[in-house]
């Protein structure tokens, strides 16, 4: 069965796309832990990080790189904090996350419930900070 992301990936199911090249994808976390929490995914569908070939892996993060500096000039912040879990979806994604401080970036605390509007406005400030 395809993965959340997969869907996403193939226009199945909506969702605020900031960034996409032919191998990869970058939308917002329609739960972020703080506005402007961005997931980039591989297309290919893979449940597990490090099971991807290792040139894509490496092209997985020059994209992210790209998407993060676009987050980081569109959200005020002192640093983009990367995360890794994958334990919630089965496709290979890395967290791109605006910090301020490290509880910023700590995933046991409650998550925002912006409205498809807030989300809308902060993808497209990122998409012209490209």
């Amino acid at each position: 069965m395809p993965s959340i992301f997969t869907k996403i990936i193939n226009r199945e199911l909506p969702a605020h796309i900031v960034a996409e090249d032919d191998t990869f994808l970058a939308f917002l976390d329609i739960t972020p832990l703080v506005m402007g929490h961005t997931l980039v995914v591989p297309k290919k569908e893979v449940d597990y990080l490090f099971d991807i070939e290792d040139e894509t892996l490496a092209a997985m993060n020059l994209f992210a790189k790209k998407v993060a500096g676009a987050v980081r000039k569109a959200i005020p912040c002192k640093r983009i904090g990367v995360a890794v879990i994958g334990l919630e979806v089965p496709h290979a994604h890395v967290h791109l996350v605006p910090m301020n401080s490290a509880d910023d970036l700590n995933f046991t605390r409650h998550k925002l419930r912006p409205t498809q509007e807030e989300l809308a406005k902060v993808a497209e400030k990122i998409r012209s900070s490209f």
